[in-house]
């Protein structure tokens, strides 16, 4: 049995003699197959880049050449639908001028993700703040940029925002420095202390000796003498060695006799002896009694 087909060679009546249904269907044809293609060819590409480039980077290749093939394959296959693609850029451009001034925030949206991933202040993958909002950075998209925090939500901030405000990254630096402020009490011996603190820290193999760590005096507080502990380390072993080396400097002053006084208050009080009776007069038993049935008296 012959399919007839000669119904997609129907002019349509909403374009000109030019294009006919068997033209459309081809254009969303050749568009689907290529929006598959596209999604095919960024697998394969994510696979293949995975070892050779770095994640943020391969994402950017991956997105420009996803979005290039559809808008290669959606301009250059406007004639099947009737549609000229020099008059439509330049209406487009006339409709981009208008939309832009519609929708700034989007077009600045748009504008600061092409910056983002040209300039790349920030990587898939880092540990990122930006404003209140700190976390892992887990895509850099077009119009927006996903953070998770560290408690496991996941934040859109738009890409606007990113890229004019302050942007603190945590791991851009190889090394990182810590500090903690250590107390002591005015009758334990500072030098010693700040000679045991400063032996546990040789010991530490994750404490980098250039920049070389630094242990000092800092303050002489109202209950308490202050040593102030400087130590840089790298940056992905930052947090372990700055929890670990605190207690392990509270362990061993106490081992040595050096403790961690609590605050203390010395409180003087003065009286004035005038003031004071040497002898106090007793007071009368019917003042007493009266005082007691003052109650009743009141009620009654």
């Amino acid at each position: 049995m012959i399919v007839d087909l000669d119904f997609l060679d129907t002019n349509l009546p909403i374009f000109d003699g030019t294009v006919t249904l068997g033209s459309v269907i081809k254009f969303i044809l050749i568009l689907s197959f290529s929006t598959f293609f596209a999604k095919i060819l960024s697998l394969y590409m994510r696979r293949s880049l995975k070892d050779k480039v770095s994640k943020d980077a391969g994402e950017t290749i991956i997105k420009i050449v996803y979005y290039g093939i559809l808008t290669i394959v959606f301009f250059s296959n406007l004639r099947l639908i009737g549609i000229n693609p020099s008059g439509f850029l330049l209406a487009g451009g006339v409709a981009g001028i208008v939309l832009g001034f519609a929708s700034q925030n989007i077009v600045g949206n748009l504008v600061s993700g092409f910056f983002l991933m040209v300039e790349r202040p920030i990587k898939i993958g880092d540990q990122v703040q930006i404003s209140d909002v700190a976390g892992y950075v887990i895509d850099i998209r077009i119009i927006s940029t996903l953070i998770r925090t560290y408690d496991g939500l996941l934040v859109r901030i738009p890409n606007q925002q990113v890229f004019t405000t302050n942007i603190t990254n945590i791991v851009e630096h190889p090394v990182r420095r810590f500090e903690h402020t250590i107390r002591i009490r005015y009758s334990d011996d500072a030098n010693a202390a700040i000679w045991l603190i400063k032996d546990l820290i040789d010991k530490e193999p994750f404490a980098l000796l250039n920049p070389s760590p630094s242990v000092f005096v800092s303050d002489l507080g109202d209950s308490s003498v202050n040593i102030t502990v400087r130590i840089w380390a790298p940056v992905n072993e930052w947090f372990g060695i700055k929890t670990r080396i605190l207690w392990d400097i509270k362990q061993t002053l106490e081992e040595n006799g050096i403790e961690i006084p609590l605050p203390q208050r010395v409180v003087h009080i003065q009286t004035d002896s005038k003031k004071v009776p040497d002898k106090l007069e007793p007071v009368p038993e019917k003042e007493i009694e009266s005082v007691l049935n003052y109650e009743e008296r009141v009620l009654a």
